[in-house]
């Protein structure tokens, strides 16, 4: 199996389903609504909608990243988007844009040979499939976080 068909499978499994840990992201959001995702339920954390636009916003920037051949970082609001607008359609369009860009993401990871997964990215010491890697990890580690919020709020 090609390497990039394994990290686009793992991806895969850690947004929409077959991931060994548990529920996948979308799995976990599915039942969220608006008032759930904007909650403030424990202390020092950021909210799930918080989460969604940071894990959207890193999706975006690692495939940036391999597209443009750029060094980016997100800092401040970058990192984590504020969250503006409360509603149930603002709800709405910030999962389908969280969709759209893990989509981009998993499309462009699908179309990288072996050698790009080596190369390095632009302005860090590691290599593209060690940043992809990362992603699955990353969406993990919060999708943990969101089952965690969710349970505050039952």
């Amino acid at each position: 199996m090609p390497d990039a068909t394994r990290i686009v499978e793992q991806l895969r499994n850690a947004f929409q389903g077959n991931a060994w840990h548990g529920p996948a992201l979308l799995k976990l959001l599915a039942d969220v609504d608006s008032a759930t995702a904007a909650a403030h339920s424990m202390p020092e954390t950021h909210s799930i909608w918080e989460l969604v636009l940071h894990i959207a916003a890193w999706d975006e920037a690692v495939n940036r990243r391999i597209v443009e051949r750029k060094a980016l970082q997100l800092k401040g609001a970058q990192n984590f988007p504020p969250v503006k607008d409360k509603s149930l359609a603002a709800w709405k369009k910030a999962v389908a844009h969280l969709k759209k860009t893990h989509s981009a993401l998993v499309k462009t990871a699908a179309g990288l040979s072996d050698k790009q997964l080596g190369e390095r990215v632009p302005g860090k010491k590691y290599n593209i499939r060690f940043m992809l890697d990362g992603v699955v990890q990353h969406e993990l580690y919060h999708a943990g976080q969101i089952a965690i919020l969710k349970k505050t709020r039952l």
